[in-house]
């Protein structure tokens, strides 16, 4: 294989390791789709995971998670999204339903 066939299979690697691996072109793909889109302080681009989005005319999330905590977005402009551990002890809790985030923690704005 030549050097420049071998670097441009080294670079195509490069940059498509980080889309596989990661959740990085996804969530650069939603903040850029939707400005008012955000990835809450205490994950990061490369982690925060969006599982549920708005089915209206945004697509922004409502609720994601990442190794550590689930983040439901709250539509609050002082605090504009809720997080609970992944490992919460709270009786009967759904991730899928804030309401059953009984130690929920506010997250504030970056």
């Amino acid at each position: 294989m030549s050097k420049g066939k071998l670097f441009t299979l080294a670079l195509l690697v490069f940059l498509l390791l980080p889309g596989v691996t990661t959740q990085l072109y996804s969530n650069v793909l939603l903040l850029w789709m939707e400005p008012d889109n955000f990835i809450p302080a205490e994950s990061s681009l490369l982690t925060f995971e969006p599982y549920q989005i708005s089915q209206g005319s945004a697509s922004y999330w409502l609720y994601g998670q990442d190794a550590h905590n689930y983040y439901h977005f709250t539509y609050e402009a002082v605090h504009p999204y809720r997080y609970i551990a992944r490992d919460n002890n709270c009786p009967g809790f759904d991730r899928n339903d804030v309401r059953s985030w009984c130690q929920a923690l506010q997250g504030n704005v970056r």
